[in-house]
């Protein structure tokens, strides 16, 4: 019988991972919205524009890239879930920092979209007073509200920390993530420069984080010396001003990608600097020498499995195993013989 699934999507990134999962369960009937908080409060923020540099904003670059996309596969939108009244089977979320009251009746399977934000003291104080995951204003929070029923984590580092961070580890798997799950394929691309280093800048200013833009310039500056450099904008950042910015410290001949792929031009780099990115993962995987504002250990621990792109496979096999089973996310976990690998403090290795 064909069951209904609910992929609630934000960044591009997280709609391309779950539509990846879509892919490999075509017996089913696949729906797409963006992410959304509960009632008419949450719905009148999200369409007003004051929450336009968040993935819930309707006219956010977030919305924009998102149904571009979902436009271009041919996916079956459904804004909020509403239309079939949230009558879904199942529902897959990349964050639990909303989890709105609409799916809590259905299943729920999380899966990470990438790294999280670093524990602030705010969103340490805001954890210990017990407020919602979101006040923090940031991604620290993300993966750790134990509301799913399911996690799906990239590595046997981010299970141990989302675990420490309150998520029953009963119900934590580490599968690996798409679209950081498969470095080495990036490797062939037609990409037409080699051997710089490469900037990969982040939105910290867009969603309202302090960043010293400058300050940050000079250290690239500094790192690149007289090599090549190109600078590749995250997708969510005003271009004008951070083009502005960079040939202020680089000359007008810097090379500034606002578009492209990211993937490819860390495979083509020989040195990779980023603020907070996930794309450290990419150079760390094809053993570049990597600058983050993560510290190198724990980027390393947390490392995504690289499993030759099989990850949104494993998802799809595990939820439809869950769509047929009785019990709770858990118990599915334990007849299928997950076991908790990430107790162990050795990170496994990157290639399995």
């Amino acid at each position: 019988m064909r069951k209904k699934i609910l992929h609630i999507v934000g960044s591009l990134n997280q709609t391309r991972q779950l539509y990846k999962i879509s892919q490999e369960m075509p017996e089913h009937d696949h729906y797409f919205t963006q992410f959304f908080g509960s009632g008419k409060v949450f719905r009148w923020i999200a369409e007003s524009g004051m929450v336009d540099f968040t993935i819930m904003g309707t006219k956010s670059k977030f919305r924009q890239d998102q149904h571009e996309f979902l436009e271009q596969v041919g996916a079956q939108y459904d804004y909020r879930g509403s239309t079939l009244g949230f009558k879904y089977d199942l529902v897959f979320i990349c964050s639990d920092m909303i989890v709105p009251k609409e799916i809590r009746y259905s299943r729920i399977i999380f899966v990470q979209e990438g790294m999280t934000d670093p524990l602030s003291f705010k969103s340490k104080l805001l954890r210990k007073l017990n407020m919602p995951a979101w006040t923090t204003g940031d991604t620290s929070l993300n993966g750790t509200s134990n509301l799913c029923d399911i996690y799906c984590v990239a590595s046997d580092g981010y299970a141990r920390f989302f675990s420490s961070m309150g998520t029953d580890r009963r119900k934590i798997v580490v599968t690996g993530i798409p679209n950081f799950d498969n470095a080495a394929s990036f490797l062939y691309n037609d990409f037409p420069y080699r051997d710089y280093v490469l900037v990969c800048t982040s939105d910290i200013r867009e969603t309202a984080r302090f960043d010293d833009r400058l300050a940050f310039l000079d250290k690239c500056r500094q790192i690149a010396g007289d090599r090549q450099v190109i600078f590749k904008l995250h997708p969510n950042e005003k271009v004008h001003r951070a083009q502005k910015e960079i040939r202020q410290v680089f000359g007008d001949d810097i090379q500034i990608f606002a578009k492209g792929n990211t993937d490819h031009m860390i495979a083509n780099c020989s040195e990779l600097i980023t603020q907070y990115s996930s794309v450290v993962y990419i150079g760390l995987a094809l053993g570049k020498k990597v600058h983050s504002y993560f510290p190198m250990d724990q980027l390393l621990e947390r490392m995504p499995l690289q499993n030759g792109g099989t990850s949104a496979k494993r998802i799809a096999e595990i939820a439809k195993k869950f769509l047929e089973f009785n019990g709770t996310g858990i118990e599915l976990l334990n007849s299928m013989q997950y076991k908790p690998l990430f107790e162990t403090q050795t990170p496994r290795m990157i290639y399995e």
